[in-house]
């Protein structure tokens, strides 16, 4: 079967599917027919893809309405902060290759995203997305140099295409089983892509055979991205607008009749008891008639024309009641009819305002223009901002399969990397767009000042209570692969010995051992006592300060020759506890250089 444009052909070994009973589930709402047989293939698209189609218009109907239309707005304003230099980076941290690589991946992106002019359209892609609930561009390349990459990706209305997947079904025993029942296990033969230019709202049903009505694209020429939400059925893809659908249609219709109403009730009418006495049914009739014409004649001058014009004002819900009155009741009588006494109150539509704004994740505070925006702290931050501000990243990171997408394209076709390499490396790259939002970075920066003060706080008991590493994993929160890193770091600063890294507290605490280790020699460098005993005690201490030399010097070599061992062995290739250990034993060789010299062993810590 020939499809219109271009497909990566993958190794054979890499199409095979293992087995299974269950079909695999996707999220991308194809069509799913079964092939083979002798009368070619066929598929019904009457039903799926016309309510599919009047769904996205149903959508575009609704980003129409101003409440809707502000919500949209509130939530891609988020999510894009337009304001920056750069909207959206791509982060390779994770990605283990060489650096000339991740900077020609760097490069490609960029071209990538300059393809579609994101930098400019960037808020009018996103919502087109969001509302629509999916997004298609059909990848155009020079099929006479496809190395050259991506040409241009133009866009292609949702409602003109449609992804279609064909699948095998065989009939397997099922196991175990002495019944002659039997499992159908599916297969995907083969996947495209059918565009039609008039929609698929027409009603054609055929489009296998002889009697194709819509032109068969290859999977791999278009980017298709979905909002990942699909019906009950899952074969239909829904947007993030579908579950608004409700409480919006509810606001608009209580809005309509909270203006009927009012327009119903405001005006306040009057009342005609007309007396007729014990005149007949229909003559009563003709008097009240003739009562009402009597008084609803008003004769106006006409300054335009000059004349006197008869403008009669029949009667209205909208106007004066006319009632009969028989005899032995009161006569005639003229009262009011007081308007409504409720019509300042919108609980209801408050209500349902907030109802249908619940529905799209927004905070209600948000399209309140009483409120006042605040740079407050992060305590008094209302838990739905911070669902807000989790709804946004869910949305990016779902809307980051357009960059994916684009970007496997562009390696591909350029044979930066082939199409295995790429399910290999996928997982590792990731989209850092720029953030806008105040209350998540408040609510980290927070976060991290009352670690630092608890930490501050177990700063004595570390070392005697609880452990130095107990305390940087459970009251600093840091991981193991942290711990390590950060320990690198420090040493890099400590031998550099460059003074913007030197802690005033650590200086400060040496400094006051040195003075104490001082205090304590200063006896023994005075005169020899008179007496015996003195002697004594002196020979004793200058013992004990020898003893503990030995032990000192004893100490430093094994720190050296430790540092030699790491060393040797590499910085990637150390556990957390070998670094630590490297850790102390750098710092015991720093502080102590008149011992190394003494030991006539050239310094580790100095040098590379």
């Amino acid at each position: 079967m020939k499809l219109f444009g271009y497909s990566f052909f993958e190794p054979v070994e890499e199409k095979e599917e293992y087995k299974s009973f269950t079909p695999k589930v996707d999220d991308d709402g194809a069509v799913e027919i079964s092939t083979g047989g002798a009368f070619g293939t066929y598929v019904d698209l009457d039903g799926t893809v016309r309510t599919e189609a009047e769904l996205v218009s149903r959508y575009r109907e609704m980003s129409l309405n101003a409440e809707c239309d502000s919500a949209i707005d509130e939530i891609v304003n988020e999510t894009i902060a337009i304001d920056e230099q750069k909207l959206v980076t791509i982060n390779l941290d994770n990605l283990k290759v060489d650096p000339k690589t991740k900077d020609i991946i760097r490069k490609e992106f960029d071209y990538c995203l300059n393809l579609i002019s994101f930098q400019k359209y960037a808020y009018e892609i996103f919502r087109r997305w969001y509302i629509d609930g999916r997004l298609y561009y059909h990848a155009i390349i020079d099929e006479k140099n496809p190395q050259e990459g991506l040409k241009e990706l133009r866009f292609i209305d949702p409602r003109k295409i449609r992804k279609i997947r064909e699948v095998q079904k065989s009939k397997k025993n099922e196991i175990g089983s002495s019944s002659p029942a039997e499992v159908s296990i599916s297969k995907t033969v083969n996947e495209y892509y059918i565009y039609n230019d008039k929609g698929f709202h027409l009603g054609n049903k055929n489009l296998g055979g002889g009697g194709v009505s819509g032109l068969k694209v290859a999977k791999d020429s278009i980017i298709h991205i979905v909002s990942g939400i699909t019906d009950n059925q899952g074969q239909m893809v829904l947007s993030y607008l579908h579950k608004a659908i409700k409480p919006l249609n509810q606001l608009k219709t209580l809005e309509d009749a909270l203006v009927i109403y009012r327009l119903a009730r405001a005006p306040e009418r009057r009342i005609w008891y007309i007396d007729v006495g014990n005149l007949p049914k229909m003559k009563a009739e003709q008097h009240v008639r003739d009562i009402m014409v009597k008084h609803k004649n008003r004769l106006i001058y006409d300054a335009a024309t000059g004349q006197i014009r008869d403008d009669r004002k029949f009667m209205t819900m909208l106007e004066d009641y006319w009632l009969p009155r028989r005899e032995g009741g009161r006569g005639t009588e003229v009262t009011t009819l007081p308007g409504g006494q409720n019509l300042g109150e919108m609980d209801d539509v408050l209500y349902f305002q907030k109802k249908f704004l619940q529905a799209l994740n927004v905070p209600t505070t948000r399209l309140n223009s009483d409120s006042v925006f605040s740079l407050g702290r992060a305590t008094e931050i209302t838990r739905d901002e911070v669902k807000f501000s989790r709804f946004i990243v869910r949305l990016r990171s779902r809307f980051s399969n357009l960059f994916m997408e684009m970007l496997r394209h562009q390696l591909v076709l350029k044979n930066i990397t082939t199409v295995n390499d790429w399910n290999d490396i996928k997982n590792f790259i990731r989209f850092d767009f720029a953030k806008d939002n105040y209350f998540a970075e408040l609510k980290e920066s927070e976060i991290r000042q009352q670690r630092i003060t608890q930490a501050r706080d177990y700063q004595d008991m570390a070392g005697k209570y609880y452990s130095h590493d107990w305390v940087r994993k459970n009251i600093l929160m840091q991981s193991e692969d942290e711990i390590a890193q950060q320990d690198s770091l420090i040493d890099e600063e400590n031998q550099s010995q460059d003074p913007r890294w030197v802690n005033p507290v650590v200086a400060q605490n040496e400094q006051m051992q040195q003075e104490q280790q001082s205090q304590q020699q200063a006896p023994q460098d005075e005169g020899g006592g008179i007496s015996g005993g003195q002697s004594q005690d002196a020979q004793d201490a200058s013992n004990a300060a020898k003893d503990e030399e030995s032990r000192k010097m004893s100490e430093i070599q094994q720190a050296i020759v430790f540092i030699k061992q790491m060393k040797q062995r590499g910085v990637d290739n150390r556990s957390p506890q070998d670094q630590s250990k490297y850790k102390r034993a750098v710092q015991i060789v720093a502080k102590n250089p008149d011992i190394v010299q003494k030991l006539g062993t050239v310094n580790p810590t100095k040098g590379n």
